[in-house]
């Protein structure tokens, strides 16, 4: 499992960053109640994925932890492309590999451009075309 960090659920807002179920997410909403008669407030988090996009919802106690995925991005240049996968080579380390070409950048990757990668809980995800 590449890097992560402990958060507190009520340190979450709207664009964090979080995993939840295994799955890296990116929080669309938090709603804090008021605390209770027990004494603790309760976040609810919802989340999307951020590779599948499935749409997560969990509820637990202010202070309760979460992990946060620590992102990394590089730079990959595109040496060919094979229907929506692109094959790329790491602008650092020259490791190539295939990427899939999301849906919104499918028409903008061909031959010898540069791409924006992200690295997520060992998944690579293209996040723009550059140049």
């Amino acid at each position: 499992m590449s890097e992560t960090k402990q958060v507190i659920a009520t340190s979450l807002k709207k664009g964090s960053y979080v995993i939840i179920d295994d799955i890296a997410c990116i929080v669309r909403d938090v709603q804090t109640s008021k605390p209770g008669k027990h004494g603790h407030s309760k976040v609810r988090i919802e989340a999307v994925g951020m590779i599948q996009g499935q749409k997560k919802i969990i509820v637990l106690p202010g202070h309760g932890k979460l992990f946060s995925p620590i992102i990394e991005k590089k730079n990959a240049q595109v040496l060919s492309v094979h229907d929506d996968i692109a094959n790329v080579m790491d602008s650092e380390s020259y490791e190539t590999f295939d990427l899939k070409i999301p849906e919104e950048l499918k028409d903008k990757v061909t031959e010898g451009k540069e791409v924006l990668y992200w690295i997520v809980l060992n998944d690579k995800v293209m996040k723009e075309v550059r140049g």
